[in-house]
């Protein structure tokens, strides 16, 4: 039965996580490990809305805000030296990794 690393990234920022993603999938393909993904999970939108007046009075105007959460899946297979390049990776500011182990 063989191993695989099952990576999981999420971050509010795309472009962190396309670069995060790139750098994995290069680490990959110098080693000569199999690799799946990144693939796209759901993204989650957190929605606020406020009233904008602090008092009450006037109208009922609202301000909308949004956040959304990216996130990206990546199978690869657990070799000992592409996990030591992968999680030499430097992370940015904002940026959530998940890294666990998977029986195929």
């Amino acid at each position: 039965m063989t191993q695989r690393a099952r990576i999981k990234i999420a971050s509010i920022e795309i472009e962190k996580i396309n670069t995060i993603c790139s750098e994995i999938k290069d680490i990959a393909q110098k080693t000569g490990v199999d690799m799946k993904g990144p693939i796209p999970l759901p993204t989650k939108k957190l929605k606020v809305a406020t009233r904008r007046s602090p008092s009450g009075e006037g109208k009922a105007t609202w301000e909308r805000y949004e956040m959304r959460i990216h996130k990206r899946l990546i199978d690869i297979g657990a070799d000992e030296r592409t996990l030591r390049l992968v999680m030499r990776v430097p992370i940015p500011e904002g940026l959530n990794i998940e890294i666990e182990m998977v029986d195929n």
